[in-house]
Order: structure tokens, then C-alpha cells, then sequence
């Protein structure tokens, strides 16, 4: 029974990261707000999303992997507090940085209580 709450753990902090990069994506539709062309705006709307799609991206190829993901979310806090200079405004800072930066501890916090291998699949099928 205890070996399930622990492979539920994980799925806060990617929960987390899901939420936030909804959040980082609603940035985006100002770029409906101008009075550009369709090309333009949906050119726009690209631009303004890559910063969820390397978050999105980097959160499922390190899924499996929340010590990696841990590692990967801290430094991605950093770029984005020195990229987006959010260490200007605490209201940016708080809202941007501090979220990757405590998603990143919650999933080195969750590779601790799973244990050595991804997901603690590997030991289960070492023991059948």
C-alpha cells in the first residue's frame, strides 16, 4: 500500500508543470488584441508559445524521469528568471520563476520517495 502512494507523488508535479504552462500559454492571445493580418497573428501566436512548448516539450521527454525532470525544471527557472529578467518585477518573479523552481524540487522530492531507477518500475519487475 505504501509503495502506491509513493508512485502517486509524482503526478503533482507534473500536474503542476501542465497548469503552468496553460498559464505561460495565456500570455499568448494578446496577439489577437492588433490589427494584423490572420498570417501575422497566427505567426504571432507561434512565437509568443514556444517558451510552453519547451516547457511542454522538455516535461514529456523527461516524464519518466523525475530526478532529470527536477534538474531540468531548476534551470529552466533560472533561464527564465535572467531571459525574461523577471528578477526586475516580484510580481513577474513570483509568477514565472518561483513555480518552475518548486516544480523542480517536487519532482527531486518525488525521485526520493520512489527511489533508484525512472519510476520504480524497474525494481517492481527485478522482484517478479
Amino acid at each position: 500500500m505504501m509503495s502506491e502512494n509513493k508512485g502517486h507523488f509524482i503526478w503533482v508535479p507534473r500536474a503542476l508543470a501542465i497548469v503552468f504552462v496553460l498559464f505561460i500559454s495565456l500570455f499568448a492571445l494578446d496577439v489577437f488584441s492588433g490589427q494584423a493580418s490572420f498570417l501575422q497573428r497566427l505567426g504571432g501566436l507561434f512565437f509568443h508559445l514556444i517558451p510552453s512548448l519547451v516547457v511542454l516539450g522538455l516535461l514529456l521527454i523527461y516524464w519518466n524521469h523525475p530526478l532529470y525532470s527536477g534538474i531540468v525544471f531548476i534551470i529552466i527557472s533560472a533561464l527564465f528568471t535572467f531571459f525574461f529578467q523577471t528578477y526586475r518585477a516580484w510580481s513577474s518573479f513570483l509568477l514565472l520563476s518561483i513555480p518552475l523552481l518548486l516544480i523542480g524540487l517536487l519532482f527531486i522530492i518525488a525521485h526520493t520517495r520512489i527511489g533508484k531507477g525512472s519510476l520504480g518500475e524497474e525494481e517492481d519487475q527485478k522482484t517478479i
